[in-house]
């Protein structure tokens, strides 16, 4: 299914972010399929963190618990305490459950950049939204990208969705928001820095059923040569640990 690209992405991958620290979610059917993996991603000093076990929305309690239960050895070989949920989307029950499973912080909801919120000992620190509107109320799960989001006036420049559509202003908010003293979270994919073979056309029939898709087929290659050549990073395991303190 993957047809090597994890396994080929990787070092050069590695090689861009050479003098950057981040954090690199995997899903665990990668660690199954490629188990040098997660060992290359901490030994380059980088965060491994979690991205779930087999890529699928992740909103009933059933299906999480299973999900933690299969990638737990792995899991915990890699002292893995960061917790990205699959499409940003999950239910506030999600947190006792990566308290159980010995997680410190969350990165799954959508929320202003500097929001950063305590769920019982689990530590959420969303990805970034810049609020057109003023901040909401009341933060929780599930927070995804969906109209009502954007209808309430957020705009989601965190996802690699917004970076491929408005890669200028993504790039002008991160420097406006780093400015305040605040500290935007954002992803991008692998396949959008390194594309792999045949692509987009091996998307072809997920964009067929899905056309929102496109914008993740663009190339944002450039995009994090600026990112890394104008601001600083850090993984997000670090930024909780001196958020926390």
């Amino acid at each position: 299914m993957d047809d090597g690209f994890a396994h080929n992405a990787l070092d050069p991958l590695l090689e861009r972010l050479k003098n950057v620290k981040t954090s690199v979610y995997l899903v665990g059917e990668l660690v199954e399929w490629y188990p040098e993996l997660p060992q290359k991603i901490f030994d380059a000093g980088h965060e491994v963190g979690f991205h779930c076990q087999v890529h699928r929305p992740l909103t009933t309690v059933k299906d999480i618990e299973l999900d933690l239960q299969r990638s737990a050895e792995w899991r915990r070989q890699y002292h893995v305490r960061g917790f990205r949920a699959p499409m940003i989307n999950t239910i506030e029950e999600v947190y006792p459950i990566l308290e159980r499973n010995d997680f410190i912080y969350s990165s799954s909801l959508y929320a202003p950049t500097g929001t950063i919120l305590r769920k019982g000992a689990i530590w959420e620190v969303p990805v970034s939204t810049f609020p057109l509107l003023g901040r909401p109320a009341k933060i929780q799960a599930p927070r995804r990208m969906n109209l009502p989001l954007v209808l309430g006036g957020e705009f989601p420049y965190g996802s690699s969705m917004m970076s491929g559509l408005f890669t200028k202003l993504v790039f002008n908010i991160i420097e406006r928001e780093l400015k305040t003293g605040a500290s935007p979270v954002i992803f991008l994919h692998p396949y959008e820095i390194i594309p792999p073979e045949r692509w987009p056309a091996r998307f072809t029939r997920d964009l067929l059923s899905n056309p929102l898709l496109y914008p993740f087929t663009f190339s944002k290659s450039n995009f994090l040569n600026d990112l890394l050549r104008s601001f600083p990073m850090s993984t997000l395991a670090d930024f909780v640990k001196e958020s926390s303190q």
